[in-house]
């Protein structure tokens, strides 16, 4: 059967049909999609201030330029840690601030935009609210990035049009995130999709960061998966850190310890210059 690559695709602003060039997406210190590998690391969740704080402290000494952490939680038991909320948002933008770093956290709801807005750089939205459509409205008008996680059970298509929510109602700073889907194979938490990075970015001009930690749930299998993200083509990684992950309060199986994290920094960089490319905090040109 020929192939329809002249079909016309049911998303128009996220194709390269509508813009060839690769989008960058510009903040304080770093910047996003401009050919540099970015890495994005912290806590799945804000716990108390001596945590984020440390972690803080450690990741800026890595040359991190991008701080996550989650305030709000959406977690599959009501009864498991759901965050420190509007506390945990102070905390993660003084850590942030303390060490020059941007804020990378979930929005989980249209009435939790305004105030997560006041405290991050890019907003979130995770697996469980790819399709949302109330909250990607609300997010097409602010004026800050957006990551938007793909969906546990979505295809491509379906990815690329709730991108197309956010872009069509005025808001372009919109960043693509593989944390992986839901397959058969349960060794793993997900099925990290490598494949879905360089098909994503031939018909789309917005970037692509991966997240290994979500899309294996298995500490030992982060760093591999960072260094095949990047030799698939990935602008960026985003992984979970803590200083103490057996007594973390979620996904403690799946944060990498500090000296982990080191390895992950040496052995990205060390991908990144095998095919052509450098770090972010490598760059002469980070924005201050």
């Amino acid at each position: 059967m020929e192939r329809s690559d002249n079909k016309r695709k049911p998303y128009q602003l996220v194709s390269r049909e509508w813009k060839k060039e690769n989008t960058v997406i510009k903040l304080k210190h770093t910047e996003i999609g401009s050919g540099r590998i970015t890495l994005i690391a912290g806590p799945c969740a804000v716990e108390n201030e001596d945590q984020i704080f440390t972690i803080s402290e450690f990741l800026s000494k890595q040359g991190i330029r991008i701080l996550r952490g989650g305030a709000y939680k959406p977690r599959t038991s009501p009864y498991a840690f759901q965050g420190l909320k509007k506390e945990g948002l102070v905390m993660i933008r003084q850590a942030a601030d303390k060490y020059g770093m941007n804020v990378i956290t979930e929005v989980m709801d249209t009435n939790l935009v305004d105030e997560v807005y006041q405290y991050a750089d890019i907003l979130q939205v995770g697996t469980r609210n790819m399709q949302n459509f109330q909250l990607l409205r609300a997010l097409s008008k602010i004026d800050k990035p957006v990551m938007l996680k793909r969906g546990m059970s979505s295809t491509m298509e379906e990815w690329l049009l709730a991108a197309e929510y956010i872009l069509s109602g005025g808001n372009d700073k919109v960043i693509l995130c593989e944390r992986g889907i839901r397959t058969f194979e349960t060794a793993t938490r997900n099925t990290l999709d490598l494949s879905i990075v360089p098909l994503v970015k031939s018909v789309s001009h917005l970037p692509v960061i991966v997240d290994p930690s979500q899309g294996t749930g298995i500490r030992e299998l982060v760093t591999p998966m960072s260094v095949a993200a990047i030799a698939a083509g990935a602008d960026g990684i985003m992984v979970e850190v803590h200083n103490q992950p057996e007594e973390a309060l979620s996904d403690g199986e799946q944060s990498l310890y500090f000296d982990q994290f080191s390895e992950l920094v040496d052995k990205a960089r060390k991908a990144a210059r095998l095919h052509d490319k450098a770090m972010d905090f490598e760059s002469e040109k980070i924005l201050i």
